[in-house]
């Protein structure tokens, strides 16, 4: 049957030559934005239409039944004819049908483009990092890095974007980006520390692109005018102008830097330039709402409230969840005493994403309703001018004329074109009528609203609420606040991107993230809303990577509109079958979408995917799609997924990695074996030192578990142990308890008691006497209620929490600790005074009610002080000795204790000084060993840990440093453990517990991790090392290293310990031949240089993985002690051919043969331990 099928393909290629099979064979993603089929590749374009033409034609006399390799293909081609819809249906069609469609590098990567275009950055991101993952020495690596880079700044993560541009930089492949282009990304990242001798010095560079100089004084000029650490206002300001003067003549089209002209113009008071500057802006980029409110706000100052009207409902009728102007536009019905309107807008703006102040918004509504149930508004005074009705606000002029022509996008080209055409001119001439301000003097009823540069007023009788930072991080609002400078640093994200590489001098505006990407909190919707939501003036972020000239495929926000609006009928899934959903497949979920132009009906709600379905066809039913595949938040964790079945056929193409999976090498053979059968084998797609099943695909987000908990078993009892004697502590049962996964966290109180442990030793007298000038590292936080987070006003609920990093000393901490103390004390002493408390007064409710009404105060938290040095710390060391063998900081039991070199905080002991509030944000121990705490006192700390199972739903909902919201927790059905430590207690948290921390008083911690020697712990560490792996994070335990010291020092008879150890030596016992076979082949001979004593695990300086064995320095950094250390992909990045580079060689592979042998599976029922390396 097969064999038929076969012969039916050959004859559905009659066009098709061997030669140009051959050729297209060849042809993948990789190739996009190398070969420009639309400028010079008209030849290899012919041919890429006749194949697709050929494929379409196969495809259908099939019935869809072909080779999943075809419609991958069909994809790449698609693609390279920027075809997107078209590409994204073939690649969806070939993820349904390729069940280890993610060893395919060339289908992700062509996968991620086509998110890229779309704006799809969740995404794109997770297809990158895949593409990293599986092969990191992928022939488009840098391609990768630099958008990746690109998103992560929109995305405002600036760690993660300037690490991956630096990775571009470094690679000397070629790229559709300069390297001056990217050198500007790294100086915007820069300023957040030190931007402006970044901007300066890439200006001094000679025969500078006049993009990228436009570009670097655009951000410049920004940078003074927003970041008031930089000098005094009015000079700043002054030197913020001069750049965007000088952006302007190198790119006189920007409208972005036109815009913040206008900014700085209005700051300073010169309002009639100004409305110059957005008069240009507008003319440049009219589709931006920061700039129509600006507008407005300057029509505002000038007392012309109509004309402040139209130019905000211009705003949010270009983005109708811009929450600062309808925080204006509120401001403004308000001080024209039209209360209705004034609710309508404040509403709207409490619904819009970027709103940072509901609650106080929520406020003012309400007052406003209580004023007009109550009947006591004011009469309106004689000089307010009514306005209209917002209802009736949208058809005046110029939101009306605004309206027509963002409604050209949806015209056929020629016919759009021709329409713009003719009312250019009038238009432009009512731009300039419009933009000729009529200066009055100031009324006393009109809305009195601070500079442009400022956050206009939200201006009553019960105060004032500052409006609000941009509607979204990637978009530079007029209602930034100046004092905000962190978010007013923000603004300028996309801005920086979108002045780099423009075709042709065209100007991108930047546009609000949340058109683009769901924030973590609406995951759960399908992406189908993402893509719903590109309209006609989100710019293409893949259009600022393009050097070419212009195209219809390459730029304008109105053909992003018409290729979004015609996406395939194929890709749109209209049956679903029973193992497929929006969720799970991010390809079919994004098809169902065609976006509808922005207009008020938004505000009722979006549409469903349903009705937002092409029409112009009735779809095919989409393929099931496997549940595990895709780049789905549902997929497994890679250990914890069973392979998946092999179904339908099976192609590999001759691009395409070899199929043959080296896991069929089994692990039991001896290392000759081994090497032998691996000398045949290549590369199976997977990362070069991935230690995890070949089976398994990259590590995803584990689904939470199912079914969900109920309510009432949310807030489980902590497991608890009270010790009475020395003789409970060392009780083996007492280990097989904290170390059982089932327990998520273990209190067990009167340890210290019933050890006898002198905690005086710990106390802050002693420390003082013992090291008064150690070392304290010192977060400065805001001190918060235990079980909430607000931002410092107060006003807020939120994840996000900072914390400020400085350093002191113990001496200089412990009178800061005693000065608290004593004002505390003071504070308490004054409250009595003026009032006795009485026995029925409210505490935590009334308190937390204290807190929200003004700013929080700050305090400092001293953390992460290293106690591991015995000459300066004997006698706590000593202490710490009394502890049972599996709680202590150094034991044979320790899988820690077999690093073979120091991890500061984790195999040795960290200190913790402390005052009421002091927060350790959620999180994780590295590479989820567990932890042991002890409360030294005399004040307790409140704890909240989350089982490990439900770390993905975590991760999900924060990012970055975050203190979780208990409520959210409880309606995600997150089940959370929560507990008070009093002194003497020890806290025992497992293997992968999530888990946050308060002082509730004065008190001291001392903690460090311990590594059980359990099947359990180990699985978890190596799932939490390749997950870092995917992330681009480097892993704290170097867990290849350690798996060799553990099969020197330990017999195991656990099973499953045994076979996963083994396996890690499998991996990285035949990568290490592989390397040695490629230099060998290349003329490269390895230098034999033996490990030292204590000598740390090596890891790259560039990518941060682990480097075993095989260290790659170069030459003229040979002499360097420790090594800087390269993988062999980064060094091939750096010298294709190595020239620079010597390679030295750290074990013997006739060592490592005879470590691997020798490790083996023992009959008894414990682990044997040979020596503890340290």
């Amino acid at each position: 049957m097969a064999a038929g099928k076969a012969s039916e393909a050959e004859e559905d290629f009659p066009t098709l030559t061997a030669q140009e099979r051959d050729t297209l064979a060849a042809i993948d993603s990789s190739l996009f934005g190398f070969q420009k089929l639309h400028e010079d590749g008209a030849r290899t374009k012919a041919l890429v239409l006749k194949a697709v033409r050929c494929y379409d034609a196969l495809i259908l006399k099939a019935e869809g039944k072909v080779e999943p390799e075809l419609f991958c293909q069909l994809g790449h081609f698609n693609l390279l004819l920027e075809d997107y819809p078209k590409a994204l249906s073939a690649y969806q069609r070939y993820y349904s049908l390729q069940t280890d469609y993610w060893k395919n590098a060339a289908f992700l990567y062509g996968l991620g483009m086509v998110y890229f275009h779309y704006n799809a950055f969740q995404w794109a991101i997770k297809a990158f990092q895949e593409v990293l993952y599986i092969d990191a020495g992928f022939s488009r690596a840098k391609e990768i890095h630099l958008r990746l880079g690109l998103m992560f700044k929109v995305n405002t993560d600036y760690e993660s974007s300037l690490k991956h541009f630096q990775l571009a930089l470094i690679d000397s492949n070629p790229c559709t980006l300069s390297k001056a282009e990217s050198k500007c990304n790294i100086s915007y990242l820069f300023s957040l520390y030190s931007a402006k001798e970044a901007y300066e010095a890439l200006l001094q560079t000679e025969d500078l692109p006049a993009r990228v100089k436009a570009t670097t004084l655009q951000q410049l000029g920004w940078m003074h005018h927003t970041v008031e650490q930089l000098g005094e206002r009015s000079s700043r300001d002054t030197y913020a102008i001069q750049c965007l003067q000088k952006s302007l003549e190198a790119d006189p089209k920007s409208g972005q830097s036109w815009y913040f002209l206008g900014r700085c113009y209005s700051s300073i008071g010169k309002v009639q330039d100004a409305f110059v500057s957005y008069r240009q802006s507008i003319d440049k980029s009219e589709a931006s709402a920061d700039t129509w409110c600006s507008i407005g706000v300057l029509y505002q100052q000038q007392n012309q409230p109509m004309d402040a009207l139209q130019a905000y409902i211009c705003a949010v009728q270009l983005d109708h969840s811009h929450a600062a102007a309808w925080m204006d536009l509120g401001t403004l019905y308000e001080s024209c005493h039209q209360p209705h309107d004034a609710i309508k807008c404040y509403i709207n703006a409490t619904r819009s994403k970027g709103c940072s102040n509901t609650a106080a918004l929520t406020h003012r509504i309400k007052c406003l309703q209580a004023q007009l149930s109550n009947a006591q508004l004011s009469s309106p005074q004689g000089k307010s001018k009514m306005l209209p009705f917002i209802e009736e606000a949208w058809s005046l002029p110029i939101p009306a004329e605004l309206t027509s022509r963002q409604g050209a996008s949806s015209v056929p080209p020629q016919v759009r074109e021709a329409s713009i055409n003719h009312s250019l001119l009038s238009f432009a001439q009512w731009l300039r009528e419009v933009f000729t301000p009529r200066f009055v003097a100031h009324s006393t009823d009109t809305a009195s609203t601070t500079t442009a540069s400022s956050s206009p007023a939200l201006q009553s009788n019960n105060g004032n609420i500052s409006n609000h930072l941009p509607t979204s991080p990637a978009s530079a609002t007029t209602s930034a606040s100046n004092a905000a400078t962190k978010d007013a640093t923000k603004t300028t994200t996309t801005a920086a991107a979108a002045a780099v590489s423009q075709n042709n001098g065209e100007d991108a505006a930047p546009s609000p993230l949340a058109n683009h990407v769901q924030e973590a909190s609406d995951k759960a919707k399908t992406l189908s809303e993402t893509a719903g939501s590109l309209s006609a003036d989100n710019p293409k972020l893949s259009s600022l990577l393009a050097d070419g000239k212009d195209s219809e495929n390459s730029t304008g926000s109105q053909d992003l509109n018409k290729r979004v609006n015609n996406i395939h009928p194929a890709v749109t899934p209209s049956t679903p079958q029973a193992h497929s959903s929006a969720a799970s497949s991010p390809i079919s979920a994004m098809s169902t979408a065609t976006p509808s132009p922005k207009s008020t009906d938004q505000a009722a709600g979006a549409q469903s995917p349903a009705t937002r379905s092409s029409n112009a066809n009735p779809a095919p039913p989409a393929p099931a799609v496997n549940g595990k595949g895709g780049i789905s938040e549902d997929s497994q964790s890679p250990m914890k997924a069973d392979p998946p079945a092999v179904t339908g056929l099976k192609a590999t193409p001759p691009h395409a990695h070899s199929s043959n999976s080296s896991s069929s090498i089994s692990i039991y053979p001896s290392s000759t074996d081994v090497l032998k059968a691996c000398r045949n084998l290549g590369k199976n797609g997977l990362s070069n030192s991935s230690i995890l099943l070949d089976k398994c695909p990259p590590p995803r987000l584990p689904p939470a578990p199912n079914p969900a908990l109920p309510k009432d078993k949310l807030n489980p009892p902590t497991p608890s142990i009270y010790l009475e004697n020395k003789r409970d502590a060392f009780f083996p049962p007492l280990h097989q308890f904290c170390t059982n996964p089932s327990n998520p966290v273990t209190v067990i109180r009167g340890l210290a008691g019933a050890l006898k442990l002198d905690l005086g030793l710990f106390s802050t007298k002693t420390l003082v006497e013992a090291n008064p000038e150690h070392l304290v590292e010192v977060w400065t936080q805001l001190s918060q209620p235990a079980d909430e987070n607000w931002d410092q006003p107060g006003t807020k609920k939120m994840w996000r929490c900072e914390s400020g990093r400085g350093h002191t000393t113990i001496a200089k901490y412990a009178q800061y600790q005693a000065a608290s103390f004593q004002e505390s004390l003071r504070e308490e002493n004054e409250k009595k005074a003026l009032k006795e408390p009485s026995d029925t007064e409210p505490t935590s409710a009334d308190s937390v009610a204290r807190k929200r009404r003004g700013p929080l105060k700050y305090i400092k938290f001293g953390t992460n002080i290293d106690v591991s040095d015995e000459k300066k710390w004997k006698q706590q060391l000593q202490e710490l000795s009394k502890l049972p063998a599996f709680a202590r900081v150094v034991s044979a039991g320790n899988l820690l204790s077999h690093v073979g070199h120091t991890i500061l905080g984790m195999n040795t002991a960290q200190l913790y000084m402390k005052v009421p509030g002091s927060r350790i944000p959620g999180h994780q121990e590295h590479n989820n060993f567990c932890a042991v705490n002890i409360n030294i006192g005399p004040g307790d700390c409140e704890w909240f840990a989350v089982p490990e199972p439900y770390w993905g739903e975590q991760h999900q909902l924060p990012d970055g440093s975050w203190w979780p919201n208990l409520e959210d927790l409880y309606e995600a059905d997150v089940p959370v453990y929560r507990f008070i430590q009093r002194p003497g207690d020890l806290v025992w948290l497992n293997t992968g517990t999530v888990h946050w921390v308060q002082a509730i008083g004065w008190c001291n911690n001392i903690a460090w991790n311990v590594g059980p020697l359990t099947a359990h712990q180990y699985k978890l560490a190596v799932e939490r090392y390749e997950w870092n792996k995917l992330q681009s994070v480097k892993s704290m335990v170097p867990m290849v290293h350690l798996s060799w010291n553990m099969a020197r020092n330990i017999k195991v008879s656990d099973h499953k310990l045994y076979e996963m150890i083994k396996y890690c030596l499998l991996r990285t016992l035949k990568q290490c031949q592989w390397v040695k076979e490629a230099l060998a082949a290349a003329g490269k001979e390895t230098v034999l240089s033996p490990r030292s004593r204590d000598e740390a695990a090596h890891y790259c300086t560039i990518c941060e993985v682990e480097v075993f064995n095989l260290l790659f320095v170069r030459r003229e950094l040979l002499s360097k002690v420790p090594p800087v250390v390269h993988c062999q992909d980064c060094a091939r990045k750096g010298s294709s051919t190595l020239d620079d580079f010597v390679v030295l060689e750290q074990y013997r592979m006739d060592d490592l043969m005879h470590i691997y042998d020798h490790f083996t599976l023992v009959r008894c029922s414990c682990v044997q331990i040979f020596h503890c390396t340290r």
